[in-house]
């Protein structure tokens, strides 16, 4: 990359992609394991002390908001060329899923770099994605680039667990910190998926499902476990649970995943039956199980629970159930649960959020879009929704219209949707170095 199209990088001065995987290894060697509200743990206040300590090098001056013992957020403030213009505001999460190291085949919290990757949790959900702005944001910084506009940066505890000490506290809890932004990039969005030696598709998030993840309970009659018992909790669970989780939801195709397959029709010069999504899905390779899930509403039985004793025959079992509705249809969605469910089981929501979705247009996507072609000739920037849920959520409560936009040009082989929260979670070192390129050229165009 030339001195221009860096724009103008003084000689000497640390660039964004020189220490971007440094940032990414620091990250990901800070335990931010998030096992849910009642566990915090030092790790997040440690991360959020590591992002406020390199944005401070440079010359900002990050807040440190913490919501609760250890569940730390940073948030900073940058001035841009034009502070009148509506800011846009970047946000991470800091905070990762649990690993079991005996799973893996390096360390989750290692760091290390094998086979021209960085591995670990949260490699690509999403340290890559704070190891990247914060790149971008200290080569700016150093070299006295002002993006266009006031940029506001968010490093976020407790996305994993729904953002209630992250996000959402800042957003009910200090509003100002984000007064003026109109509009923000988050993650799973910008990464890419290859056709073919003409064509890589860059999929930009405009849509997301909802979610209500839910507890289950039956009450039966408890007793000997040698009597027969025809009101046996765990039996009437078991059923109602086993009914939820073989059940098939409708086929909805959305104002995003039909313009999506335009979209890829078009690229591919073929067409695509949203009235035929078997025959749609097996052409899309790598990336139909992403695309899939966003095809319809979705109820995954996640957890079990019932009895202390194997002669005793509890007086109540419980499950809890994830599910996953699509724009528009949360209402559709509850009743197919309460019908399939039947009257004995009670249903009650751990944590529920709304369903987004905008539309794929403005001057903050051309910027993606020009961004994207500049350093990747063979770019196209569709755009898709997202079967699991973002900080963004909250972030839409005080009218940002939110992307999902973590620019990674990816290998064909990797599968990179089936490392969202599974073991041996990677991203090649060069695609980090391609999101700093993007970012930065994102930022002047935005």
């Amino acid at each position: 990359m030339s001195e221009s199209q860096a724009g103008g990088t003084k000689a000497g001065t640390v660039r964004g992609e020189d220490e971007v995987v440094d940032l990414c290894r620091d990250l990901i060697r800070i335990d931010t394991s998030n096992y849910g509200p009642d566990h915090s743990g030092p790790g997040e206040r440690a991360a959020a002390e590591y992002v406020a300590e390199k944005l401070a090098e440079v010359g900002l001056e990050p807040q440190i908001f913490e919501s609760r013992k250890g569940r730390a957020s940073t948030v900073a403030r940058i001035e841009g060329e034009d502070p009148s213009r509506p800011a846009l505001l970047i946000h991470g999460h800091t905070d990762v899923v649990p690993a079991n190291a005996e799973d893996w085949t390096h360390h989750p919290f290692s760091g290390e770099i094998v086979d021209d990757c960085v591995w670990g949790r949260g490699a690509v959900d999403m340290k890559d994605m704070d190891a990247m702005t914060l790149a971008v944001v200290r080569e700016r910084l150093r070299t006295g680039r002002k993006p266009p506009r006031d940029i506001v940066l968010a490093f976020l505890a407790d996305e994993e667990a729904g953002g209630v000490f992250g996000a959402r506290h800042l957003v009910n809890n200090h509003p100002d910190l984000f007064e003026g932004v109109t509009e923000a990039i988050g993650e799973v969005g910008g990464f890419s998926f290859t056709v073919n030696e003409d064509l890589r598709l860059y999929l930009i998030e405009t849509a997301q499902k909802g979610m209500h993840w839910m507890r289950l309970t039956v009450d039966g009659t408890a007793g000997h476990g040698s009597m027969t018992n025809n009101d046996n909790a765990i039996t009437e669970l078991s059923e109602a649970v086993g009914r939820l989780g073989r059940h098939k939801f409708p086929i909805r195709v959305t104002k995003t995943v039909r313009s999506f397959l335009d979209e890829l029709s078009d690229a591919l010069g073929t067409p695509l039956d949203p009235d035929n999504m078997d025959e749609t899905l097996a052409k899309l390779g790598g990336i139909a199980k992403l695309i899939g899930a966003t095809l319809q509403n979705t109820a995954a039985p996640t957890m079990l629970g019932a009895g202390y004793k194997v002669n005793v025959i509890p007086g109540q079992a419980t499950a809890h159930v994830d599910g996953r509705f699509l724009p528009g249809l949360e209402d559709e969605f509850l009743t197919d649960l309460d019908r399939i469910l039947g009257p004995k089981v009670k249903r009650e929501d751990v944590h529920a959020d709304k369903a987004l979705e905008t539309t794929f247009d403005g001057a903050l996507v051309e910027a993606m879009q020009t961004a994207l072609k500049a350093e990747d000739p063979i770019a196209r920037a569709v755009p898709y929704c997202l079967s699991g849920g973002t900080d963004a959520k909250s972030f839409d409560d005080l009218g940002i219209r939110c992307f999902g936009f973590a620019p990674l040009k990816l290998p064909p082989e990797l599968d990179f949707a089936g490392m969202f929260h599974g073991v041996d979670e990677r991203v090649p070192v060069d695609g980090l170095k391609f999101g700093v390129r993007v970012l930065d050229r994102f930022l002047d165009g935005c």
